[in-house]
């Protein structure tokens, strides 16, 4: 597979570890269960919860050492978030995860390929962020990615801070000498800001923090993070109302989120009515990633769509049509059908394009689409 991480300038997210989930032999169990830690005892529930879905995955032919490779992480998922993520195949669980949030319904997959939509849509629904919280002194730094989150101070000079009214000839002198200071520090702030904007990929960067420590930053941070900047009140202080600057990030990055679909649908319809850069429905979408010619995947799922497409073992070896692909130089012993929007998800990862989870199919027709490198 090929391996691309990060943001796209678009804002569509692909990481390695889900990538390297199509690396792996199937089939595959893929599960979302929920995982309640405030219900009275929260273990027997959830693994009653968990022998509903062993029942359905039963009687979907998995195989035992496949649903058996789960156990060892229920009962005790409730201790590190409200939903459990996993993806195991019959030797090995392959990828696990705890969500702060429970899934809008508890479900699993015995397929060929993993489901993994769904934890795609969750990095896209929190994409890598730098906050700042600054002062006249420095700031703290929070970098917010998918590898957890990055805790940097950055202190400046601490002498002098303050303006002083000492009267005479000295004033102007001691006053200068602080604006000084105050631009010193800003412009360490935001070179160590910019660093992590960088390295992050960051799709949003939040400010917080003194009105003139904020001016200060803002005028040292460079262009290209312009439009991505938001400012808002709180900051470092003592004192600081942390729930409501915490709501306020969150708020921040729920929007920047939504805005990145909406831009990237306009695009895709400006594209598509153009007749140049964009494809729509299942044909067309699959036959541009065997052509790897596809930037963004764009996805709509429902968990209850079941249509299939074909599969072959490289990524670009993908086709609604069986024989298309054995006329292709597969043999038809490698074909395997697997559910429609895995198999696109597949091609996507193994063809270095990226991918946008959708609300609804909107404008995409038959919930597959596609933005395209080149006409």
């Amino acid at each position: 597979m090929t391996e691309h991480t990060g943001t796209t300038p678009a804002g569509a997210i692909v990481v390695p570890e889900l990538t390297r989930l199509f690396d792996a032999s199937g089939p595959f169990v893929t599960a979302y269960l929920t995982s309640e830690p405030a219900v009275e005892n929260a273990p027997i529930v959830e693994r009653r919860r968990w022998k509903s879905l062993r029942r359905e995955l039963t009687e979907r032919g998995a195989t035992p050492s496949a649903i058996d490779a789960i156990d060892s992480h229920v009962g005790f998922a409730h201790t590190l978030g409200e939903c459990l993520a996993v993806v195991a195949n019959g030797r090995d669980v392959l990828h696990v995860e705890h969500w702060p949030d429970p899934p809008a319904r508890d479900h699993a997959r015995w397929a060929l390929l993993p489901a993994i939509i769904p934890l795609i849509e969750l990095r896209q629904a929190s994409p890598p962020h730098v906050v700042a919280l600054v002062d006249r002194r420095g700031a703290d730094l929070i970098a917010a990615g998918p590898d957890g989150d990055r805790v940097e101070e950055v202190e400046g000079a601490g002498f002098p801070i303050t303006k002083v009214h000492a009267g005479g000839w000295s004033e102007r002198r001691y006053q200068q000498r602080a604006e000084n200071t105050w631009e010193r520090n800003a412009a360490e702030v935001a070179a160590e800001l910019e660093r992590l904007a960088r390295d992050t990929r960051a799709a949003v960067v939040v400010i917080a923090g003194d009105v003139r420590a904020r001016a200060a930053l803002r005028r040292d941070l460079p262009s290209w993070l312009d439009g991505l900047v938001h400012e808002i009140s709180g900051g470092r202080a003592p004192g600081t109302d942390e729930d409501t600057e915490a709501s306020d990030i969150a708020r921040l990055v729920a929007t920047a989120t939504a805005e990145q679909t909406v831009d990237l649908l306009r695009k895709y319809r400006e594209e598509l009515g153009q007749h140049h850069r964009a494809v729509a429905g299942p044909k067309d979408t699959l036959a541009a990633l065997a052509r790897a010619q596809v930037d963004v995947l764009l996805v709509h799922d429902d968990p209850a769509d079941e249509r299939t497409a074909w599969f072959g073992p490289e990524p670009t070896q993908t086709s609604l049509d069986r024989g298309e692909l054995v006329d292709l130089g597969v043999g038809i012993e490698h074909t395997r059908e697997g559910r429609l929007v895995d198999v696109a998800v597949r091609a996507a990862f193994g063809t270095g394009a990226a991918i946008r989870v959708i609300p609804q199919a909107g404008p995409v027709a038959g919930a597959l689409g596609a933005i395209l490198r080149w006409s």
